[in-house]
């Protein structure tokens, strides 16, 4: 419904020329029970804002949908805290990586808030990439840094992982979106 809605929103603002900060300040309670007719009905959105906010639309659809969601459980500021640790680490965590002969070593500083994100988000990662991959995930903490070696015994293997550097290492692995749904459950730690 969200989406139909949306979808005649915005062709509704082509159609008078309307520009989007227009549609953001839009009052869309009334909207509810519209249907859009015609052929545009097939033509939505497939995401419903940035990819944090995606995610967590997403969750709480499925918790919605679950008849055994324990709703005293449920953490969806705690999924947010996440997520945000997640972009913060994206986007500003300062890392220094170095190849070694048989992988990566990577320094990241822990200091501000992309640094945090880091010293929470990279110990509980490490494990899962080294089960996934069968890699060789090692982690120290030396002053205000977290040192992150990442090794392995086949060079193609080596090759992947000086390639995927930091980011994609933290990447690595389909355990986030069930981690995510735990999270939100309240049933996994940040």
């Amino acid at each position: 419904m969200f989406f139909r809605v949306l979808a005649m929103t915005l062709s509704t603002m082509a159609a008078v020329g309307a520009t989007p900060l227009t549609a953001q300040n839009a009052d869309h309670s009334g909207h509810a029970g519209h249907v859009m007719p015609g052929p545009e009905a097939s033509v939505i959105p497939s995401e419903p804002g940035d990819g944090s906010f995606a995610a967590i639309s997403e969750i709480v659809a499925m918790l919605s949908a679950d008849p055994d969601t324990d709703w005293t459980r449920v953490d969806i500021n705690g999924l947010r805290e996440h997520l945000v640790d997640m972009n913060q680490l994206v986007i500003g965590a300062s890392v220094h990586s170095e190849p070694l002969p048989n992988g990566l070593s990577v320094r990241i500083e822990t200091s501000g808030r992309a640094g945090g994100a880091a010293y929470r988000m990279v110990p509980a990662h490490a494990p899962f990439l080294a089960a996934e991959t069968g890699w060789q995930s090692e982690l120290a903490s030396v002053g205000d840094e977290i040192v992150w070696t990442v090794t392995a015994t086949d060079g193609g293997a080596v090759a992947r992982i000086q390639a995927l550097g930091f980011f994609g290492l933290m990447a690595t692995g389909d355990h986030h979106r069930m981690h995510h749904l735990a999270m939100a459950r309240g049933e996994a730690a940040r």
